[in-house]
């Protein structure tokens, strides 16, 4: 019993340097990053919206990218295939705007309920260069969204990965938990982008030119995969050369998060399967991040229960804990999520058992279409 006691001991101490590493070593990278405000650029853009039976969402935040304070944009609106009046309420708003076109998609039975076939018609009927990507269900932080997102253009620089957050909602644990795991998936790809590793970013905000598209192939590479029309195509395209990164809080979307945990944990389950697709290095890392979080806390709870060498346990506990509030709390500042550090904990566990469980069920069942 001693001798096992030693091993789970040993295998403690390696993941919490395994844990210290990534924190010190890649997270930083974010963690102490300062934005630098790009000049100002008029360049034409196309913002693109697909929407699949979004009519009320529509209703409530197209205004908000309508009335952007830029020179030259147009808003392509795809209609995927819905079922409500969603093409209608398009149609009213291209009524009274010029600067809107409606790319109407209809049933393909090879590419049924296909994201990546609206976006690349969307994509195609495009007039400008440089493109801007959200949902139907974003908005804006401010009307500077486009000119903050679209300054981070250059010559070398076609990619632009932005973050996108969720409302919050008062005294909902889901909610925070919703919060917590999109503030952990954009300290990734930030800090990973920043190391010169990008390998995702979120189709909520998120930009890239159109030659850049057609130039990969676009989607055609991952098109039978359901979701991965913002990660996967992140993951192929994406280099230390032709990425950048806006994190201006002027540059945020802000989405309406999912109120019941079933129909995040759907949600989830999509997204999280496009995982297995990205490039081997991206996969060892990000699995290598998961399972020593996962092993932190199993073996951290073994030997509090044993009381084996509980002294030097509690110790690496608490580095490892003090190293993550740390690293934590200016990212936390950055993208306007701070009341989350008083149970983070808490949330990082929630998190692991969640994932573990959509990882099983991914492995069970494949998810449903994106709609």
């Amino acid at each position: 019993m001693v001798v096992f006691l030693d091993f789970i001991f040993y295998a403690f101490v390696v993941v919490v340097i395994i844990q210290a590493i990534f924190y010190l070593f890649f997270f930083t990278r974010f963690t102490f990053l300062k934005q630098e405000k790009k000049r100002r650029k008029n360049i034409d853009v196309s913002v693109i919206i697909c929407a699949k039976n979004e009519a009320e969402n529509l209703q409530n935040f197209l205004p908000s990218i309508i009335n952007q304070d830029y020179p030259d944009f147009e808003i392509v609106l795809i209609n995927d295939t819905s079922n409500d009046n969603t093409l209608e309420v398009m149609e009213q708003f291209a009524k009274q705007y010029k600067n809107i076109k409606i790319v109407n998609v209809r049933s393909n039975e090879t590419f049924w309920g296909n994201k990546k076939y609206a976006l690349t018609l969307g994509i195609k009927a495009s007039t400008n260069e440089f493109l801007l990507f959200t949902d139907a269900d974003c908005k804006p932080v401010s009307k500077y969204w486009i000119r903050n997102m679209t300054s981070h253009f250059s010559k070398e620089k076609q990619l632009v990965l932005g973050y996108s957050g969720y409302s919050k909602i008062k005294n909902s644990l889901l909610n925070k938990l919703i919060r917590y795991e999109t503030l952990v998936t954009a300290m990734h790809y930030f800090s990973f982008a920043k190391l010169g590793l990008p390998y995702m970013g979120v189709g909520r905000n998120l930009a890239y030119t159109k030659t850049t598209f057609f130039k990969n192939n676009g989607f055609v590479n991952h098109m039978k995969v359901l979701s991965g029309d913002d990660d996967l195509f992140v993951n192929q395209i994406a280099n230390k050369k032709n990425t950048s990164i806006c994190f201006l809080k002027n540059g945020f979307t802000k989405s309406i998060p999912k109120t019941t945990f079933k129909s995040w944990f759907k949600q989830k389950r999509r997204h999280i399967s496009t995982a297995r697709y990205y490039k081997l290095k991206h996969k060892i890392l990000l699995t290598l991040i998961y399972s020593s979080q996962l092993l932190f806390w199993i073996l951290a709870i073994t030997l509090f229960i044993t009381t084996h060498n509980w002294y030097i346990v509690l110790a690496l506990f608490l580095f490892r804990v003090i190293i993550q509030y740390s690293i934590f709390r200016a990212p936390s500042k950055k993208l306007k999520e701070n009341d989350l550090l008083v149970i983070l904990p808490f949330l990082e566990v929630f998190l692991i058992l969640t994932q573990l469980t959509i990882f099983i069920n991914n492995l069970i069942s494949k998810p449903n279409y994106w709609k």
